[in-house]
């Protein structure tokens, strides 16, 4: 009887199953990603500009996402003092680190459609 190769359990594999699930855990849910590549594309943004760049995100879903993003150090918050005051939102130079990730994603959505819709290079 043969045995199995057991991967998961070499030390490489468990660092590299944990960082997967780290990053995994930072960008959880459907809009992280998308806020993340709207401020990297756009720059700075106020929050009433990103409620309206991001169809289908709800005011209190974008707040929540941006206070997780923030606690994670992926964007900063900037109260400006004008009348009223407002609120401006910019993806860190850490967040940044994420721009290559977010273009590959993009880029394999794009690659996905196409094929998916039967359009070939």
């Amino acid at each position: 009887m043969l045995k199995r190769k057991t991967v998961t359990k070499t030390l490489e594999c468990k660092v590299r199953i944990t960082a997967i699930t780290d990053t995994m855990q930072v960008l959880s849910g459907k809009w992280k990603i998308h806020i993340l590549g709207t401020l990297l594309q756009g720059g700075k943004m106020r929050f009433m500009d990103l409620l309206r760049e991001i169809d289908g995100i709800a005011a209190k879903m974008l707040s929540k996402e941006l206070q997780d993003l923030e606690m994670n150090q992926l964007v900063t918050r900037t109260v400006v003092d004008t009348k009223p005051i407002t609120v401006e939102y910019e993806v860190t130079e850490y967040g940044k680190t994420m721009e290559p990730i977010i273009d590959e994603i993009a880029n394999w959505g794009v690659f996905y459609r196409n094929r998916l819709h039967g359009k070939t290079d």
